[in-house]
């Protein structure tokens, strides 16, 4: 957590929680759902605004964290703004390099990677030392090398059993 959101969290301790107004969809994408945005339907169907602003990104996943019920929240200074997440909480990049896959967060960090899953469509979620998360679909050649190879076994577990096998939830409420 950044110095300055650990700071503010000291000056203003009780302040309220936030929920429905920042989301993260499958590809790793952060969205704003305002008023008008929440009015017009639920996430993913109805997405929102997409952050664009790369420093904000950068800050909203420095900041970003789950509590104890699972929930996954961005601390924006004194306040946690809970997520709605389309998949899962975080989002992989795998690539190749010299033979040897490699598994980042959304700032690039290294990952290790304990077990693999696909749900129903076949989508790839990893299981990893900072959590679970979903495999970009632009990186799918690169995870598909690591299954041939046999560096991951995927097992196949319904969406719907993911958040409660690996504690997450999707959308957090008050």
């Amino acid at each position: 957590m950044d110095p300055i959101v650990e700071a503010a969290l000291k000056k203003w301790p009780n302040v309220p929680a936030c929920f429905g107004w920042l989301a993260l969809d499958a590809r790793g994408e952060w969205y704003m759902r305002d008023d008008r945005i929440r009015a017009a339907g639920p996430f993913p169907q109805v997405k929102g605004s997409r952050i664009l602003h790369a420093k904000l990104r950068d800050f909203i996943e420095r900041n970003y964290a789950a509590d104890e019920a699972g929930r996954w929240y961005f601390q924006n200074g004194p306040q946690r703004v809970y997520v709605e997440l389309e998949a899962a909480p975080m989002v992989w990049r795998v690539m190749t390099d010299r033979g040897s896959v490699q598994v980042r967060d959304a700032q690039g960090r290294p990952v290790a990677v304990r077990s693999a899953w696909t749900d129903e469509p076949g989508r790839l979620f990893l299981d990893t030392d900072r959590g679970f998360g979903l495999v970009h679909t632009a990186d799918m050649l690169a995870a598909a090398e690591a299954v041939e190879r046999g560096e991951w076994t995927p097992t196949a577990l319904a969406f719907e059993a993911m958040p409660a096998r690996f504690g997450y939830v999707l959308q957090p409420q008050p």
